[in-house]
């Protein structure tokens, strides 16, 4: 059976999330398996996660500083080179108007044949876990951009003065989807994504109980101890 992600040499796709570390926790598998393949993977990052704050890391100035650092490190482990921060505060991610012209922006700058974000239906992460409002903020943000903004001329009118004309978006995929239709294995590339979130430091604490962690939730994600499953809603625009 052809993969979901059987795409053409030389595909461009951007992962546009709202913290440093989401995209390694949410499809850090997905994305080593993309660049492995030859793909150009760019984030957009919509803040600079200063409020992932610790006892360790009190000062959130600092810590923003502290995790731009640690997520370009971890990107490059992925495989992964080009990195926006948007810069808005962090845990008051709202889908204004006005951050989805930046996203548009961001998106009509790129040009990304794939986009990548978080779903923003989805409220509960299983039995035990609310989703964060800034990821599904963040989410809103790129499906209300992507349709009907970033191919629509007619839309933020005054990016196209600035050298933003608009562009078309071959899919869409929605990470910690309420209802999946894609399931990628990465198995192979589950000890790449780990290594790539033990650069986010200042989040991850102790390194042994994060991996042995990161090991029961694997089990729990993917029903084996040998398998890693990564799972999405993906939408097909037609051309």
């Amino acid at each position: 059976m052809e993969q979901a992600d059987n795409w053409s040499a030389g595909t461009t796709i951007l992962v546009v999330l709202a913290h440093p570390d989401d995209p390694e926790f949410f499809l850090g598998g997905a994305i080593a398996r993309w660049t492995a393949a030859g793909h150009t993977v760019k984030y957009g990052l919509l803040t600079k996660g200063e409020r992932g704050i610790s006892p360790d890391f009190p000062d959130s100035q600092e810590l923003a500083r502290i995790r731009v650092g640690e997520q370009t490190e971890a990107a490059a482990v992925l495989g992964v080179h080009d990195i926006t921060f948007l810069d808005h505060q962090d845990g008051y991610l709202v889908p204004s108007l006005e951050i989805r012209r930046e996203v548009t922006r961001l998106i009509r700058s790129a040009k990304p044949d794939i986009v990548v974000s978080c779903d923003p239906q989805n409220y509960f992460i299983g039995e035990t876990y609310l989703n964060h409002p800034d990821h599904r903020a963040a989410g809103q943000l790129v499906v209300d951009a992507i349709f009907p903004a970033v191919s629509n001329p007619s839309f933020f009118p005054e990016l196209i003065d600035e050298g933003y004309p608009a562009t078309s978006v071959s899919e869409l995929w929605l990470s910690l989807p309420a209802q999946a239709n894609v399931v990628l294995d990465v198995s192979e590339f589950w000890q790449q994504r780990a290594q790539a979130l033990l650069r986010h430091k200042s989040q991850v604490g102790d390194p042994e109980k994060f991996l042995a962690h990161l090991k029961e939730r694997r089990l729990e994600n993917s029903d084996s101890d040998d398998r890693y499953v990564e799972r999405f809603r993906r939408i097909v625009f037609r051309k």
